[in-house]
């Protein structure tokens, strides 16, 4: 078998250049060798027909929750790799959140060894605190030496300022990524569902978004004096946006990012006590979700993420306020992101350079875009194709999709991770 396959008649979407042309690119082995309108190919080289669609650097989603270790029975690594295939996703960046927490150099290999079972890329995010507790530093220079591309808390935030200020000075040492979970403790941890007039009628306690922007507000006062890069994990209201727009402007080295359920949903997704909907932090009132979409239009938000946390139907299906948070989400990522395009909010490659290029320059990954050399990392989508999202159809052991039934148009047809199929609608 040639280890040249050229795929001609495609859309070429490159985020990182601005290329959107008709052209060929074939890759060589795990690598690009050869991007433009037409390639030369060796003849023994194998020729897949776009037809085309579309084909993007493959997806990098910097927020997934896997079952791996302690939780295998929400989704395991092959499993979570699978999904994330199904949805033209090549690189996986995990959260600490699992059982024993991932917040030393032994959990990162532990995972990464488990990981090459998987078909796409994994990236480990091990914890800012020991255990995931907020009390002592993990050992943040040595695990950056070892190539650990960023560090966060998961779904907590590291709430004490000092070791906060103590976080971003060390950090910056060693041009450590920190990434912040945005909750005050006091104001969200009893609450279910955003604030507000709902939130009384549906008698359920509520979350205010100054529990997010207080956050954010402090940690930016932080970064002032210790010039570490920062970023957001989820930005869901308009006074964060503000206050993250106002210090992109003053220069600071940060970032932003946003789950598809904060631009796509709003609080009355919850009515009827849909448990499928509880995410953290909450969805939001309906001004907020517009404030997200112009923030992901004007820059603001840099990133967009699937916040993919698998819930089992016993941690679902109880009364709303016990639930557990989190939605499944790397197989409807960008077919629901797709919204924003056919809704003319956004042009595709804008859409797309949240999702490929622009991660990958945050974290320094070499993927994220078509050119010679690069990762063979790629994704070929019909943007057009209409459906309904059906949670029977997905591959995630859990079902828990806030997404249900939802019409869309968008769907992956090819998925390739260093030069390989990793996933073919219909094969």
């Amino acid at each position: 078998m040639s280890l040249y396959i050229l795929y001609k008649n495609a859309r070429l979407l490159d985020p990182a250049t601005g290329m959107d042309m008709t052209g060929e690119i074939m890759t060589c082995d795990n690598l690009i060798a050869g991007v433009g309108e037409q390639v030369t190919a060796p003849e023994d080289a194998e020729v897949i027909d776009c037809k085309g669609n579309c084909l993007c650097p493959g997806l990098i989603d910097m927020r997934v929750f896997v079952g791996v270790p302690g939780a295998d029975y929400k989704d395991t690594i092959i499993n979570t790799g699978d999904a994330a295939a199904a949805g033209g996703v090549t690189t996986v960046c995990v959260q600490p959140v699992t059982d024993p927490i991932i917040d030393d150099m032994a959990r990162v290999e532990f995972l990464d060894n488990r990981a090459k079972k998987a078909r796409v890329n994994f990236v480990a995010f091990p914890a800012i605190t020991k255990q995931l507790e907020g009390r002592e530093m993990t050992e943040i220079g040595l695990m950056s030496a070892a190539g650990v591309k960023a560090f966060t808390d998961g779904n907590k935030s590291v709430a004490n300022p000092a070791l906060m200020n103590r976080v971003l000075k060390y950090a910056a040492m060693f041009d450590a990524l920190i990434i912040q979970h945005l909750a005050v403790p006091e104001l969200s941890d009893s609450g279910c569902m955003n604030a507000g007039a709902l939130a009384t009628r549906l008698g359920l306690p509520g979350i205010p978004t100054a529990a997010e922007t207080i956050m954010l507000e402090r940690d930016i006062r932080l970064l002032k004096s210790a010039p570490c890069r920062y970023h957001a994990a989820q930005i869901t209201c308009q006074d964060s946006i503000d206050v993250m727009a106002a210090a992109k402007k003053d220069g600071l080295p940060l970032t932003a990012g946003v789950a598809v359920a904060h631009f796509s949903l709003n609080e009355y997704a919850i009515e009827e006590y849909r448990t499928f909907t509880k995410l953290s932090p909450p969805l939001r009132a309906e001004k907020d979700r517009v404030a997200v979409v112009d923030a992901l239009k004007d820059g603001t938000i840099d990133v967009i993420v699937s916040g993919h946390d698998p819930e089992d139907p016993e941690s679902k299906r109880v009364p709303y306020e016990q639930a557990e948070s989190g939605v499944i989400g790397l197989e409807t990522m960008l077919p629901v992101t797709l919204e924003l395009y056919h809704n003319a909010h956004m042009p595709l490659l804008d859409i797309l350079a949240r999702m490929t290029c622009n991660p990958a320059r945050i974290l320094g990954l070499e993927g994220g875009i078509l050119q010679e050399g690069a990762p063979a990392d790629l994704c070929i989508f019909d943007p057009d194709v209409p459906y309904r999202i059906d949670p029977e159809q997905m591959i995630s052991l859990t079902k828990n999709t806030a997404f249900d039934g939802r019409p869309i148009q968008g769907r992956i047809l090819r998925t390739v991770v260093g030069g390989k199929t990793i996933f073919e609608y219909g094969a």
